[in-house]
């Protein structure tokens, strides 16, 4: 009998045409049958959104043996239930989430539709990687990624990743990167995060910018660090977010209470 080989499923949050897309297919295609599901247009900053009050449909793009392209009406979530619960026959061996168009490090985590999928697919038991590169450019160059990812993807294949974990990779925005730097996630607040757009009418517009202001209590051990050092960041996340420091103070200040 014909051995399978391992199946990967491959989503994003820039949506069906982003170059980073197409360009993490290739660097994935050596190691297993391949299906892509994603959004069929951009959905950057859904998070672990899912259409919940609209039906989703989903498009066949293009079909060979070994690789699938499907593009999806809904959020990079709804891809990976898409695909877990209609599109696939076995469950994936490994979901690969990417390459975005931007920065996901820090509490930008909590906005990524790129970590949304990967995250998604942590939840249902497979095990997942997201991949970002700091550099919002259309025609960014991810060459440089490559070898990185397919280290990535050998370790989930060969030893799997912890139940309720996934990994958030960025890539520095410079190119020459120094290595891998195994990171915590930076915490701190955008400042200034809304720039006034020209009146419509009798209404205010406003795009999302800011600036991100990372808390100092990170000691230099946080990906927002490693990057700017030139260092490929990779944190373990988890979609258990139970602050268990704080349980046992806050029981006790219950019971005070009483």
């Amino acid at each position: 009998m014909k051995e399978k080989k391992p199946l990967i499923l491959v989503s994003n949050d820039d949506g069906i045409l982003a170059k980073g897309l197409k360009e993490l297919v290739s660097f994935v295609r050596p190691y297993g049958d391949v299906v892509v599901i994603a959004p069929d247009s951009p959905q950057s900053g859904m998070g672990c959104a899912i259409s919940a009050s609209v039906p989703i449909h989903y498009r066949e793009i293009h079909k060979e043996e070994g690789l699938a392209f499907y593009s999806c009406s809904g959020t990079p979530a709804d891809c990976v239930k898409l695909a877990k619960n209609i599109i696939l026959d076995r469950d994936p061996d490994l979901l690969v989430s990417g390459i975005n168009h931007g920065d996901n490090s820090g509490v930008n985590v909590h906005y990524s539709g790129t970590v949304g999928a990967a995250k998604e697919g942590c939840i249902s038991g497979i095990p997942s990687l997201a991949f970002s590169l700091c550099n919002h450019d259309e025609d960014a160059d991810f060459s440089e990624t490559k070898g990185y990812i397919q280290q990535f993807v050998e370790l989930a294949l060969s030893e799997g990743l912890p139940d309720w974990t996934c990994l958030n990779v960025n890539f520095p925005y410079e190119s020459g990167y120094k290595g891998i730097k195994v990171c915590e996630q930076a915490t701190g607040r955008w400042i200034n995060e809304l720039e006034p757009c020209p009146r419509m009418g009798d209404l205010n517009y406003y795009w999302l910018s800011g600036n991100f202001r990372p808390h100092e209590l990170n000691n230099g051990k946080s990906d927002y660090t490693a990057l700017k050092n030139g260092f490929v960041a990779v944190t373990p996340i988890t979609v258990d977010i139970t602050a268990r420091n704080y349980i046992d103070k806050l029981s006790s200040l219950l019971q005070r209470e009483k």
